[in-house]
């Protein structure tokens, strides 16, 4: 029997829409058929893996893909749970192409089987980010009361906000709806400005979809746990719970989620006032990291989320129940990093006021972090004036006397009053083409150390995003896709040929998750898994496989890294290496010479280290 992934290709201009299907075995999920798709049509393609539905916990992520203002290339981003009520559509992704007339709402409907419903409504956008809860969550709000009563079930309602019309990062937002009412759980398709691209290439300020079509998801559990037994010995629902424990309480260290397992463990390699804190001794970074860290903003993370024991899920049933929450604010890892110690922020009441004004404004919560510590830092350096910033004060910008309390809400109100000024265009601040047209903008009339002390990794002509929150290589690798989990972020030392192969070897196990749906919580048992899943119910093990190098292939075909244009990223390097070296007690003959070739020109190493990775991964990713 032939199984189909079903498109459904949607012209926003006239509202012209077709339904194609393309076969499994050419094409197995969202990221090779967007890829495919977006190169021919030039769509943003929204969509759902094959196995959403399932019976598989953490298989119903939404993922959106196509040409990414912010990244200048093919990029990829997801969020949880939105793909379960995605499913009710009846298809696998939606390809969305020209732009609408005016901003509006695109309507998705499928009732009983019958054709689905569309519509392109417009709306008063503008209006609606200035009312209620503000931007986003004043948009799914609206767009929910407009659209409710047509649906038999709860849809689901992704949103733009203020940010995805005055810059090239704004992101994508959802959050489930329960009984009829929009709950606080939001989730992110952050990474890649796809807000940006939704709103400002096609004219949509949001999307509601749902209906009650029931396909033939695989919900066997007999026959599933019959799978992990063989492999595992122990069924499905065992395994998971097995897998996920850092997601959900992780007794080792006395916490849970992204949030409290990363700020319990990270000791001295905590990253701080816009990376500042590379330039400390070991032992200031741990006295950091216990005095307004551990002792104070994990401790109040630990008392007011773990102990009680306030977890949610995405919107799907899951066991690991990795949404933490404090009343309407949610606490992951990365945004409260970016905006927590790498904004000079330490107490959990300043993060959650940054964090939340950032998210209703519809920020990508990581780059947006980066963006804010950096100015902070050029306003504490006087490279910046306070009006020229839309500010009206300094920040308090090291660890030196620092009061946790008091200056960590000094300096998230002067992060917020950057918010406002970037979506207002206050002082000099136009993020319309991206932070890093602005700094080499700013560079250039101004001092070149106004870029030198911003972190981001560069693509094509303006290209670029802020790494991921760790201080290892891997997250500045010159990989075709970066912001996500496409590279080693492992901390231990690895020569920077040997890291370009397992950056590549990270990113065929992270296309493999994307691209048959499956949130990256699960992968300790779903990288082992999926192709036994998809050997089983298509009959394609080895297809299936040599798909996925391929499409890592064709995506690193398209790479247009830029050698790192700040001097902060050389420094990120350096100072890592000499941690490994010092602190990490690594002896490795190669660790010695780096460090050696970077203290006696920086520049040249870097080029060099930057150029080793590049060819580990192009040597693991070249063309088939």
């Amino acid at each position: 029997m032939q199984h189909h992934q079903k498109v459904l290709f949607i012209d926003l201009s006239t509202g012209y829409y077709r339904l194609a299907r393309y076969p499994i075995g050419d094409f197995f999920g969202p990221v090779d058929l967007g890829l495919h798709i977006a190169q021919r049509y030039y769509t943003t393609n929204i969509g759902v893996g094959v196995l959403a539905g399932s019976i598989f916990p953490g298989s119903n992520r939404l993922f959106v893909n196509g040409y990414s203002p912010c990244w200048n290339s093919f990029f990829i981003s997801s969020m949880g749970g939105a793909g379960l009520v995605f499913d009710n559509l009846g298809i696998n992704m939606i390809a969305l192409s020209k732009k609408a007339p005016t901003p509006s709402v695109l309507y998705l409907n499928r009732i009983h089987g019958e054709e689905i419903e569309i519509e392109i409504k417009p709306i008063d956008v503008f209006r609606i980010w200035e009312s209620g809860h503000g931007g986003v969550y004043s948009l799914m709000h609206e767009v929910l009361s407009m659209y409710a009563g047509k649906y038999l079930t709860d849809p689901r309602v992704i949103a733009t906000g203020p940010a995805s019309h005055a810059t090239d990062f704004g992101a994508l937002c959802s959050a489930p709806v329960k009984d009829g009412t929009l709950t606080w759980v939001d989730t992110w398709a952050g990474r890649g400005g796809f807000g940006s691209k939704l709103f400002r290439e096609h004219g949509i300020a949001a999307i509601i979809y749902g209906g009650t079509y029931i396909d033939e998801d695989f919900r066997d559990r007999k026959v599933a746990d019959e799978w992990f037994i063989d492999k595992y010995s122990k069924k499905l629902a065992a395994k998971d719970l097995e897998a996920t424990t850092k997601y959900r309480f992780d007794p080792q260290f006395n916490t849970g989620g992204t949030f409290g397992v990363n700020f319990a463990t990270i000791g001295g390699k905590l990253l701080a006032f816009n990376y500042r804190s590379i330039y400390l001794t070991e032992e200031e970074r741990l006295a950091i990291h216990q005095k307004l860290v551990v002792d104070h903003y994990l401790k109040q993370f630990n008392e007011e989320t773990i102990a009680t024991k306030s977890m949610k899920t995405c919107g799907e049933p899951c066991t690991a129940v990795c949404k933490k929450m404090r009343d309407i604010y949610k606490k992951d890892y990365e945004p409260y990093q970016a905006m927590g110690p790498l904004c000079g922020v330490f107490d959990q009441r300043s993060a959650e006021m940054l964090v939340h004004k950032a998210d209703m404004y519809g920020f990508d919560a990581i780059s947006v972090g980066g963006v804010l510590s950096w100015l902070m830092e050029c306003l504490d350096r006087k490279l910046l004036k306070p009006e020229e910033a839309g500010v009206g004060h300094l920040p308090v910008f090291s660890h030196v006397n620092f009061s946790v309390e008091t200056d960590s809400k000094h300096n998230a109100e002067i992060a917020s009053q950057l918010l406002d000024a970037i979506i207002h265009k206050k002082g000099i601040l136009d993020f319309t083409e991206g932070a890093r047209k602005f700094a080499r903008k700013l560079a250039r009339e101004k001092s070149k150390d106004i870029i030198d002390c911003f972190v981001y990794n560069a693509n094509a002509r303006k290209g670029w995003i802020v790494p991921n929150q760790y201080w290892v290589p891997g997250v500045l690798s010159p990989m075709p896709i970066m912001g996500k989990y496409y590279m080693y972020y492992g901390y231990d030392f690895l020569p920077p040929r040997e890291l370009g192969r397992k950056n590549a070897h990270r990113m065929i196990k992270e296309l493999m998750l994307d691209n048959t749906g499956f949130c990256r919580f699960h992968r300790l048992w779903a990288e082992d898994m999926i192709p036994e899943i998809m050997n089983s119910l298509y009959g394609m093990h080895k297809e299936f496989l040599t798909n996925l190098d391929m499409t890592a292939s064709r995506i690193n075909s398209r790479n247009v890294s830029i050698y790192w244009e700040s001097t902060r990223n050389i420094d990120f390097i350096k100072m890592y290496l000499k941690r490994q070296h010092e602190v990490e007690k690594v002896n490795d003959k190669e660790l010695v010479h780096w460090i050696s070739q970077f203290e006696q020109n920086p520049q040249e190493a870097a080029y060099n280290y930057w150029f080793e990775i590049l060819k580990g991964v192009h040597e693991s990713l070249r063309e088939f």
